[in-house]
C-alpha cells in the first residue's frame, strides 16, 4: 500500500497537539485550583447568605477528597512533563536550531579540593585541633583526631581544663 502523504495543515494539528500539551496541562491545573479554592467558597458562602441569611456549612473543595489524591497525580504529571521537556531542550529539540553546548546541563560538578592548612583556628597544629580529620578508624575515640591529653589549650589561648579518662567498661 501507499504511504499515506499529510497536507500541512494536518501536520501542524498534530504538532500543535504535541507541544502544547504540557501548558494545557499546567493552565488546567491552575484554573481548577483557583476554581476550588477561591471561586467555589465564595459563591458557596453568597449562596448560603441569600438562601438561609447566614452561612453554617463551610466549603468543602472537592481536589482534597481523596488524601488530595489529585494534586498528587497532577504533581507527577507535571513534575514528569517537566523533566521530559527539559531532556528534550538539553538534546536540542525546538531551540531554533541552537543546539546545547556537550558541557552544560543539569549535572553537577564539584568543585576543586581546598588545601588544608596545617595550623588551627585557636594557633595549635592541626593533628591536636579542632577541625582537623581523624587519626584512628571508625569508632575510636580520638573524635576529632586527637586524644583530650593532647589538647592544652583552649578558644582564646587560655588552659583548657583536664578530662578525667572514662573507666573501661
Amino acid at each position: 500500500m501507499a504511504e499515506e502523504v499529510k497536507s500541512e495543515s494536518e501536520k501542524k494539528k498534530e504538532d500543535w497537539m504535541n507541544s502544547k500539551w504540557r501548558p494545557m496541562m499546567g493552565w488546567s491545573y491552575m484554573l481548577t485550583c483557583i476554581a476550588d479554592f477561591v471561586i467555589f467558597p465564595v459563591l458557596w458562602s453568597v449562596l448560603q447568605a441569600i438562601s438561609k441569611g447566614q452561612v453554617n456549612v463551610q466549603w468543602q473543595p472537592i481536589t482534597l477528597q481523596g488524601a488530595g489524591l489529585y494534586h498528587i497525580a497532577m504533581g507527577a504529571v507535571l513534575g514528569i512533563a517537566a523533566y521530559g521537556r527539559t531532556q528534550e531542550k538539553l538534546g536540542g529539540a525546538n531551540n531554533g536550531g541552537i543546539t546545547a553546548p556537550g558541557n552544560g546541563g543539569t549535572t553537577y560538578t564539584p568543585p576543586a579540593a581546598i588545601p588544608q592548612s596545617t595550623t588551627s583556628f585557636v594557633g595549635t597544629p592541626a593533628a591536636s585541633g579542632f577541625g582537623s580529620a581523624p587519626t584512628a578508624g571508625f569508632g575510636s575515640s580520638a573524635g576529632t583526631g586527637a586524644s583530650a591529653a593532647d589538647i592544652t589549650t583552649g578558644f582564646g589561648g587560655k588552659p583548657a581544663p583536664v578530662i578525667p579518662p572514662f573507666p573501661e567498661r
